[in-house]
């Protein structure tokens, strides 16, 4: 399996242009394999032993990978010598963009073209709908937010941009002329959710958002902010009923019982960078003999990438507009989400149309990507909470958020609502009411992070719930325990989770721990040396998945035994590459030879079409869509919402499920020489796979390679190609295979017999999760409980994080060492949140291009428990648990276990993030 340089399958056509997505092979002379590495070769068996990653080797020697490695000499067929772009941004978004100083780059700093709103006004490119808002700022116009493009600089000579580059680097470039004060835009979203349970937990609701759908507020008023309240009685349903439930339950907190503790708190929480560790860059060349664009750049959202590109340039005038555009796809040094349907792409794509010829490179500095990238919502929270004092129960709880989304959409609006839904955490409540709003503001834009709102809200309860334990008083773990959701509860949206829910479990864990048993012991121990000691401890929940996520998977295996594996799910830290071997291993009894990962052009034998939108459909219009038998609700989606394992290997294992009941049985079954009329021709569920053995009791068993070659002379399955869609549920269809109709959890089916070629096997029915699910909470979910002990020096305010111990539960786990390190990352990042990140929103803030890692502070070893530092991850409740995403919810319980543990070591709530060294010294003084 020797490194392809082939021409890539057409994908789909745009506006008269044809795209096609590929995943990069890696440069010939860097030794490594195209499509990742060949683990079979090395002898090495993960799925055997449990160790290993399939690119961990090429990742620790250096093989170019990510798409900040590559140069135009290492891409065949390109020419030798790269070129470079810098985008200037407005440091400012208060004044009126005034052009800028090309002076300041004379002589051999001089760019060789300069790109403005001007050029691609004149070229008729369009902005996607997610991005809109000016690509560039035109001069004559405030710019929308801080850090917005206004030029992009292209040099023909590496010496000249990089002494350009330092040059701009104070911001001063930009000219500005009167001071106009913030563009105001209108918000991003506003929602209201509200809950009322019914008489008992078998009692329908009375009212939820399940039952009459989402709301949002008809009327805003000046400043923005929705009117959430006194029209109630004069707006009309759906959202008068919410709004009148709503201001029952606050009136309920609100009312003077002393039967009841009432708590009203504020919490807020800071913008943070997600600081991967390669910044955004990508490569562009367009080819002007052949009218061919090629691009190179490292997403979360590959197929939407390059439609946003096609859409870009699609209607742009000659010679701006390519007859075809091929995307290659890298490794992604970090995402965190910050690269999910991020606008860099765009701007590589116009670097290289305006340059012809000449390939071009645009990356971003560490100044640039604070100055430029994707930033976490900070959030403004305030939270009623009332509880029966008697029975320690939570009887209501209303909540209101305000999210500073900056300065484009983004996924603001679908934070806000992640935020909202998760804001009651763990916890049964049988009367919510949340609303939430998104602000534009002029800060950077916010969008797409790892606990994705969860993280804010989740924080702010958890603090919470500590204080009503304390104040009752209750132990916080037996509060939490009274009032934990239990299996086949009902969500603040008044669904159930699909699931298994684990809370009892993990809380009995985090109460039998030493971290916690030992906690009067070592406050007391440690009370007269200068140090303050607290124990803290969290449980939260958090969902996987966007309830509208797709996984296409591509298997195929040789006559000689090997396995090879395409997905368009993206390795971007997350191992997706090994859980996809192991997952088909289980299947197949052999890890891969080969593994493609961030693959879309592979799967064109299913012919896949789409429409409409897969959030926002009604069941009609989907009733009619599924006739074609083609057709499915979306096609490919990014690899975020912690869905890489659940759904990114789905499909895979499902057509490698294929291969084994069409092509490996049938095989065995020749070679045990047992008749068609055996009953024992129907106990494949029986065989089980050991050391690479197929076996079943009584019989020889049989190898890989002898059960391949029976397959491809028996002209039986050896390849199969899937496609799956899940809205809180798969879709599920049948096809007809030889004789018998495969049932599978998946919607489309192309199979390979021996030697031939894929063909397309049209669905004899379909059944896709109702469109009734678009009204549904997230049920899909994890859960994860965090202690935490901290020491304080009381003399200067200094923390230290002595212990910690997580246990969480993932399903099965498909690669448990990804998963330790997903968690130990996830502790890292916690720290960081609670106790060091902070962006200032606007002028000061990273918007101005001044912010690096000096300023910016990150955890490190020394910050971090690293010896002891104990991490437990629960067995899968039976052996064919579903793997569930986790690499969200191991970061969440850290940040509120860190707090509470402060409070314990203090006697301090601390409300706002980061609680610093500085704070905590002004506490204890």
């Amino acid at each position: 399996m020797r490194p392809s340089r082939r021409e890539f399958v057409k994908w789909v056509t745009a506006s008269g242009i044809a795209l096609s997505l590929s995943r990069l092979a890696a440069a010939q002379d860097a030794g490594f394999p195209a499509r990742a590495v060949l683990p079979g070769r090395q002898g090495w068996n993960p799925a055997a032993n449990g160790a290993g990653r399939i690119d961990g080797v090429a990742k620790v020697t250096g093989a170019k990978l990510y798409a900040s490695d590559f140069r135009a000499s290492d891409l065949p067929g390109w020419p030798a010598t790269t070129s470079h772009a810098i985008l200037v941004r407005a440091p400012d978004a208060t004044h009126v963009y005034a052009g800028i100083d090309l002076a300041r780059l004379s002589g051999a700093l001089k760019p060789s073209v300069v790109v403005t709103a001007e050029d691609l006004a004149k070229i008729g490119t369009r902005v996607p709908e997610f991005y809109a808002g000016d690509l560039f700022c035109p001069v004559g116009k405030t710019p929308l937010y801080m850090g917005q493009p206004v030029a992009l600089l292209i040099f023909d000579e590496f010496g000249a941009f990089d002494q350009a580059r330092l040059a701009l680097r104070d911001g001063t470039f930009v000219k500005s002329g009167e001071e106009t004060g913030a563009v105001v835009a209108p918000n991003y979203g506003a929602y209201r959710f509200t809950r009322v349970a019914g008489a008992t937990p078998e009692s329908p609701d009375i009212y939820s958002p399940v039952q009459a759908g989402w709301v949002t507020p008809a009327r805003i008023q000046d400043t923005a902010l929705p009117v959430w309240a006194p029209f109630a009685k004069e707006t009309q349903p759906p959202y008068g009923a919410a709004a009148t439930h709503g201001e029952q339950i606050r009136a309920e907190l609100d009312a003077k019982n002393p039967a009841m503790l009432v708590l009203d708190r504020t919490f807020e929480t800071q913008s943070v960078d997600p600081m991967f560790l390669e910044p955004e860059s990508g490569l562009g060349w367009y080819n002007t003999k052949d009218r061919k664009l090629e691009l190179v750049v490292g997403v979360q959202s590959p197929y939407e990438a390059t439609e946003s590109i096609a859409f870009l340039l699609g209607k742009a005038r000659a010679p701006f507009k390519p007859s075809r555009i091929n995307t290659q796809f890298t490794y992604v040094g970090g995402g965190f989400g910050g690269r999910d349907h991020t606008p860099f792409p765009l701007y590589v794509a116009l670097a290289a149309m305006f340059f012809p010829g000449r390939p071009i490179r645009l990356a971003h500095d560490r100044y640039q990507q604070f100055q430029a990238g994707i930033k976490r919502h900070a959030i403004k929270m305030r939270s009623r909470i009332g509880v029966d004092r008697a029975t320690g129960k939570i009887q209501a709880f209303a909540a209101d958020h305000v999210l500073d989304g900056g300065g484009l959409a983004n996924f603001s609006s679908n934070v806000a609502v992640c935020a909202a839904m998760a804001t009651i955490g763990i916890y049964d409540i049988p009367k919510v009411d949340v609303t939430t709003v998104a602000l534009h503001t002029r800060g950077v834009t916010a969008g797409s992070m790892r606990g994705y709102g969860s993280l804010q809200t989740m924080t702010a309860i958890e603090v919470l719930i500590d204080e009503v334990a304390t104040a009752l008083p209750l132990n916080p773990i037996e509060f939490r325990r009274r009032n934990a959701l239990k299996q086949n509860g009902r969500t603040m949206l008044g669904n159930r989770y699909s699931d298994s829910v684990r809370t009892p479990e993990i809380l009995d864990k985090l109460e039998m721990h030493p971290i916690w048993r030992q906690r009067a012991e070592e406050k007391a121990r440690q009370q007269h040396n200068g140090t303050l000691v607290g124990t803290g401890v969290a449980c939260v929940t958090k969902g996987y998945g966007t309830g509208g996520d797709c996984s296409l998977g591509r298997v195929e295996l040789s006559a000689d035994g090997k396995i090879s594996i395409h997905c368009d799910h993206v390795e971007m830290g997350n191992g997706i590459g090994t859980a996809l071997a192991n997952r088909v291993a289980i299947h197949l009894g052999g890890v891969a030879d080969e593994v493609s990962v961030a693959r879309v052009d592979a799967y064109d034998a299913l012919g896949l079409v789409t429409s409409g939108n897969p959030y926002t459909m009604d069941q009609k219009t989907q009733d009619a869509a599924e006739k074609n038998p083609r057709w499915v609700p979306a096609i490919s989606s990014a690899t975020s919402a912690s869905i890489g394992a659940h759904v990114g290997t789905h499909s895979a294992a499902e057509a490698a499920r294929v291969i084994f009941r069409y092509g490996l049985w049938p095989a065995a079954l020749e070679l045990w020489r047992i008749p068609s009329t055996d009953p024992r021709t129907k106990d494949w569920a029986k065989a089980r796979w050991k050391d690479g053995q197929l076996t079943m009791a009584g019989l020889a068993p049989l190898g890989l390679p002898a059960l391949a070659a029976a397959a491809h002379k028996g002209n039986f399955v050896t390849g199969a190609i899937a496609h799956s869609f899940s809205r809180w549920a798969w879709s599920r269809a049948r096809f007809q295979i030889g004789a018998e109709q495969h049932r599978a959890e998946i919607d489309a089916l192309a199979v390979r017999k021996g030697g031939g070629k894929f063909d397309r096997l049209d669905r004899v029915s379909v059944l896709f999760p109702p469109a009734h699910n678009n009204q549904s909470g997230n049920v899909y979910t994890s859960m994860c409980g965090t202690l935490v002990r901290v020491e304080i020096e009381r003399a200067t305010g200094a923390l230290r994080i002595a212990k910690a111990y997580s246990v969480f539960e993932c399903g099965q786990a498909l690669v448990p060492e990804v998963v330790l390190g997903q968690a130990q990352g996830g502790f890292a990042m916690g720290v960081g949140y609670a106790l060091l990140e902070t962006l200032p929103p606007f002028e000061g803030g990273p918007g101005n291009g001044q912010w690096n890692l000096g300023q910016y502070l990150v955890a490190r070893g020394s910050d971090l428990p690293l010896r002891d530092l104990e991490i437990e991850m629960l067995s899968p409740l039976t052996p064919d648990e579903p793997p569930k995403g986790f690499a969200e919810v191991v970061m969440i319980p850290v940040v509120p276990a860190i707090l509470n543990a402060i409070f314990d070591a203090t006697g301090r709530r601390f409300r706002s993030l980061p609680v610093t060294q500085t704070m905590l010294k002004g506490a204890i003084a």
